[in-house]
């Protein structure tokens, strides 16, 4: 059923968290949502989270997740993460970030199909952060791909983006799962979609940005389940369930085939399980080893 045929007519959101390359993991939770009629009247998201919801809210179809799990299948590193020699020499010598938002600004441009946030099928609020006072900025209109280049802006890795008055970066700094910000804007039901984080490694990943990302996903957990227990009982929440064993580093592109189909598959059993019924907060993303 679409969240508009639910009975107490409450607005739904899908609330999508941050993750890097563990974003693939949302891409099979929502090929199993939109397999058995889930959907959804807006949509929140951070950093990755924000490029997965807007694609999302663009096209929230059976098919249009078909062809969200094709994209992320062809995704390399490079891609996402484009760095050269050029790159890196003008970093020691020039500039204050590592990386340019070439890549990401690629992805958007050639796979969301509406320029302006305002203009997709369902209203999308991509969150970032005021890199100067730590606040969050939520952003409903305006430019599609500067709202999502901020949200996926890690400090130090890419610069961040003037836009008015602020210099906005990654969502995760403030807001990586935005809770709060679906509430402000109205939902009163969440189906919150995190990414999860490596909880079976047996060693941080190798890399400056890899290890960056890896401490986001382990905040993002913590910050989830944080701002889930201080939910007031008036709002209905459901947390599908991220993997669990996971390996691997958010900064890595070769397991999202296997990330993806696994995510579809535990989804089903989650629903299958009267998951959209429960109120609870998944044990993975407590703190756990293995």
């Amino acid at each position: 059923m679409s969240a508009s045929d639910d009975t107490s007519a409450k607005k739904t959101a899908f609330v999508f968290a941050g993750g890097g390359s563990f974003g693939a993991i949302q891409v099979g939770m929502l090929q199993s949502l939109a397999a058995h009629g889930i959907g959804a009247d807006m949509v929140v998201g951070s950093s990755v989270g924000a490029l997965n919801g807007a694609f999302y809210a663009g096209d929230p179809t059976v098919k249009g997740m078909e062809r969200l799990g094709e994209i992320w299948r062809d995704l390399k590193r490079h891609d996402v993460f484009p760095m050269t020699w050029r790159t890196l020499l003008g970093f020691l010598w020039r500039r204050d970030f590592l990386i340019t938002h070439d890549g990401i600004r690629k992805l958007i441009d050639d796979h969301i199909p509406f320029r302006n946030l305002e203009d997709a099928q369902l209203p999308v609020h991509v969150v970032t952060t005021d890199i100067i006072t730590g606040d969050s900025i939520v952003l409903s209109e305006g430019s599609t791909s500067d709202a999502i280049v901020a949200s996926t802006a890690i400090p130090g890795a890419f610069s961040p983006i003037h836009y008015k008055n602020y210099y906005l970066a990654d969502g995760a700094i403030s807001s990586n799962t935005p809770i709060r910000v679906a509430v402000a804007k109205g939902a009163r039901r969440l189906i919150i979609l995190p990414t999860g984080h490596a909880c079976a490694n047996n060693a941080p990943p190798v890399g400056a940005v890899a290890n960056a990302l890896h401490a986001l996903t382990l905040l993002i957990a913590r910050q989830l389940v944080n701002e889930l227990e201080n939910l007031g009982p008036h709002i209905e929440y459901y947390v599908v369930p991220p993997l669990c064993p996971l390996v691997g580093s958010p900064y890595d592109f070769s397991r999202t085939g296997e990330h993806i189909e696994r995510a579809a598959l535990a989804t089903d059993a989650w629903l299958s399980q009267n998951g959209l019924t429960r109120r609870e907060i998944p044990h993975e993303l407590r703190p756990h080893d293995h």
